[in-house]
């Protein structure tokens, strides 16, 4: 029998060899391990350099971080294309030692992410606390707006709709709730939607982004487009509207039935291949579908937009 590598002398290497083989602190991102190099090729591509001081092993937080964070599908897929991942153990000797001493960072710490550009300079300031998917998805964002590169739209679903802290729900009265989640869905900071009956009408349901549009904002893109007779809002959120009939969102709100969410994509059989569809894709699909299956399409990754095919 061949001796196996020891797990110790695995992780010194430049790269590990697959996600399978990291520990459960790292996730299932495929990391690098050699932050010169990754500088280099971050000045050829022009992507930036995420890197991870980690703990290894690690506490319980550690742990559940690299499970559900490093490990969610899109944030990984977008870790791996849109940026050089380099991991930085917090409390090991000799490289991994030094270069805590040459970023400032503390041993057997919490878990940090920066993000780099060629120089080694951080893009963004460094900050504590981002454990979440939401907040880590939004940094890498913010990241590589500044590193002036695209941001790709399955990024920015994953960090809009996990930041639930500061979204907002309101509920449109239409003649259709087909048409309403088709037309409003399209509106730039509508997170998702959902069809539904409130006082014996058809609604939709919004979560949307008040630091993106707010509510008067939206009830006016929603009367354009035939899809707001009425307005229901949380409380008395809908005491702030100009020229619009309100009313309550509460517990009266019943969504539809299966078969009448997304109705427009019904026909759209080979969806069932994608996989990690999120809401708010879900969303994006059926609000452009109808218009261009192109320009729904720009709301997949590239490994779901592959399984398409």
């Amino acid at each position: 029998m061949k001796r196996v590598m020891p797990l110790i002398a695995l992780l010194l290497t430049a790269q590990l060899a697959t996600a399978a083989d990291n520990p459960i602190e790292i996730g299932t991102v495929h990391w690098g391990r050699d932050l010169d190099a990754a500088q280099i090729r971050s000045a050829e591509s022009g992507r930036p350099v995420f890197v991870l001081f980690q703990e290894v092993p690690g506490c319980s937080g550690c742990q559940e971080f690299g499970k559900t964070v490093l490990s969610h599908p899109l944030l990984v897929e977008a870790i791996e294309d849109e940026f050089l991942p380099v991991l930085v153990f917090n409390n090991r000797s000799g490289a991994d030692a030094a270069l805590l001493q040459r970023f400032g960072e503390p041993a057997w710490n919490f878990q940090v992410v920066r993000f780099l550009n060629a120089a080694g300079d951080d893009i963004i300031p460094r900050k504590d606390r981002v454990w979440t998917v939401g907040a880590l998805a939004g940094r890498m964002v913010e990241a590589l707006q500044t590193a002036k590169r695209p941001v790709p739209p399955y990024l920015e679903a994953v960090a809009s709709e996990n930041r639930v802290d500061r979204l907002a729900e309101v509920a449109f009265a239409s003649h259709c709730f087909w048409v309403g989640e088709t037309q409003i869905g399209r509106i730039n900071g509508v997170i998702t939607t959902e069809a539904g009956w409130l006082e014996g009408r058809e609604v939709t349901r919004v979560i949307y982004d008040p630091s993106i549009l707010s509510l008067q904002e939206l009830s006016e893109r929603a009367r354009a487009a035939d899809s707001a007779l009425k307005v229901y809002a949380p409380g008395d959120a809908a005491g702030v509207l100009v020229g619009f009939a309100t009313g309550q969102l509460d517990d009266s709100y019943r969504p539809a039935g299966s078969s009448d969410q997304k109705k427009q994509l019904a026909g759209w059989s080979t969806l069932r291949r994608v996989p990690d569809l999120t809401d708010m894709q879900i969303t994006k699909l059926n609000a452009f579908a109808p218009i261009s299956r192109a320009k729904a399409l720009e709301w997949l990754s590239p490994r779901q937009r592959r399984a398409l095919e």
